[in-house]
This record gives C-alpha cells, structure tokens and sequence, in this order.
C-alpha cells in the first residue's frame, strides 16, 4: 500500500497538510519503512546520514514523512525536527534485544519532550520476519507502553522488507489523525 491510497482515505481533511516524523535507531528499519510506504524498491537501502523526505500531493492534501538518521552521533539532533508533528513513528528492530533497552531510553526521551506531548505515538515492531524476534506485545511490554496514559499509542508487528503489517499500522495513523 502506497501513500496514494492513504491519501485517499484522509480526504475529509483535503486542505491540511500533515508532518509525520519517522524515528527510530540506525538500523531499525526506517528508510526501508518510508520507501514501503511510497511504493519504492527496497532492496537497495543504505544508511540515512541526515535525513530522506517523502512528501505527496493529492487533491489537495500533503502528507510529508520525515525519516531521520538513527545513529548515535545524529540522535541529538532529532529535536530540531519536533515542531509540528502530527505523529510520531517510532521503528524498533525486534530482533536487536541487545539494544532494546537503548532505544527504550531514546524513546523515553522523546515522549518526554513538550513539543511532542500530546502527538500520537506509533511503533512499528519491525523485522517480525527475522528468526527469534520479539514479538509485538513483548516489546511493548519491555518499554512499558501500557503506563504511556497521556498519549494515544499503538504498537504494530511489521516487517518492512516484506510489507506485512505496515498497511494495518497506518491505518491506525489515520484513524488517529481523523480524531
């Protein structure tokens, strides 16, 4: 499922415009994520030094998605992307348990920020195709995402490569805009 076909569901608001901010560490999956939702070929990825942008027009309606570099030395840099998020996507490697706990804090962090306080929260649990990877309600359970009581979230099983997941995950993110 392309970006054409969510726009077409989002056509009550044909006049907004939304910024969608896809963040996550390095390797969680994110271009692979952005390039699935624009319909693009997803078997040459390479890591994102800066920034990659999707934007969209149709009938009126521009949906951006912003996906930023997850490595260590740019994270602190996410900030300056915060201003005028209508969601947050966040992407989780399942099968990194290694670094579940640091990109726990990176999340923890990000929640924490006032510019994203009252933006809906999706986190794709990504790679479900990998032998051995967490599945969804296990990480969601390691980041204790049911205590996240000031925010409306969800938590989507996914694999980027394949696909699989990602319609129903952005389904859940125009539902949320619509509300």
């Amino acid at each position: 499922m392309g970006l054409l076909s969510l726009l077409r569901k989002l056509r009550s608001a044909p006049e907004k415009e939304l910024r969608i901010l896809l963040l996550g560490l390095d390797n969680a999956g994110k271009t692979t994520l952005l390039k699935q939702l624009a319909s693009e070929e997803v078997t040459q990825v390479t890591p994102t030094a800066g920034f990659n942008i999707k934007s969209v027009v149709s009938d009126g309606f521009k949906l951006n998605v912003w996906d930023i570099g997850g490595q260590s030395k740019i994270r602190p840099y996410w900030k300056n992307y915060f201003e005028n998020t209508d969601v947050l996507i966040y992407v989780i490697d399942s099968s990194d348990k290694k670094r579940l706990e640091e990109t726990g804090d990176e999340l923890t962090e990000l929640l924490l920020d006032d510019k994203l306080k009252s933006v809906p929260l999706l986190v794709f649990a990504n790679k479900q195709d990998v032998v051995g990877a967490l599945k969804a309600s296990e990480i969601a359970e390691c980041l204790k995402l049911v205590k996240l009581m000031d925010r409306t979230w969800q938590i989507q099983g996914c694999s980027a490569l394949q696909g699989t997941g990602v319609k129903e995950g952005m389904d859940w993110v125009c539902k949320s805009i619509k509300k």
